[in-house]
């Protein structure tokens, strides 16, 4: 029956949801969006879950010394919250592959101090296209020689590349300031990406979302 609704595509979103929620009947919810969705989807879980919608007012197992709390994305609180539950002991660097790279510091004191972000690998093969008269659009290839011969090849090693090197700079910067550094690589893409690096890391592609089990959890005690 599970692998039946996964398959149906037809389903829209609350569809789908509602028929996740009465196959597996969980006591518990939480949403993490930052897209416009179905507000069914919340009528649905609320009424079936204890349900908590993630935001910058959430009771987070972690607190942010930033400047603009509010303003943090949801992903990057859910990374957080996942590094301070599983590894509460040690300094935590997070990066996140997705539209945007993200460079997320919890340090051992669960303090989130924010880091950094950069553009992930379709919105720089797309920026190329869009912003210049006659670069075409590339996709990945993993198998990019370093050395591009041609157009396409150039920018694959440029992006590809360019992400290896950029994920190991930031790496090699936090070593040299932070004792005890923990750091993971997730995101849809973290597996290629940390064969191709040259630091030691932990690599968790459902990393998001332990953190937001952990919030779940934390928030319902």
């Amino acid at each position: 029956m599970a692998k039946w609704i996964l398959k149906q595509k037809a389903l829209n979103h609350s569809a789908f949801v509602e028929a996740l929620v009465n196959l597996f009947q969980p006591k518990q919810s939480i949403l993490s969006s930052v897209i416009h969705h179905d507000s069914e989807i919340e009528n649905l879980l609320s009424a079936k879950t204890s349900f908590q919608k993630l935001s910058h007012l959430t009771k987070l197992n972690f607190t942010r010394s930033v400047s603009k709390p509010e303003t943090i994305g949801v992903d990057r609180l859910a990374l957080a919250a996942a590094a301070t539950n599983l590894y509460p002991d040690k300094n935590n660097l997070v990066i996140g592959l997705g539209s945007c790279i993200t460079y997320n510091f919890i340090n051992q004191y669960h303090q989130f101090l924010g880091g950094a972000i950069s553009p992930g690998m379709e919105m720089r093969f797309k920026s190329m296209h869009e912003h210049t008269a006659s670069l075409p659009l590339a996709t990945k290839d993993w198998n990019f020689p370093l050395i591009g011969y041609d157009t396409k090849t150039n920018l694959q090693s440029g992006v590809i590349a360019g992400i290896c090197y950029e994920i190991d700079g930031f790496i090699e910067l936090y070593n040299s300031k932070y004792n005890n550094l923990n750091i993971i690589l997730t995101g849809g893409d973290a597996i290629y990406f940390a064969r191709q690096l040259k630091s030691r890391i932990f690599t968790d592609i459902n990393f998001l979302f332990k953190g937001l089990y952990a919030l779940s959890e934390f928030n319902n005690r």
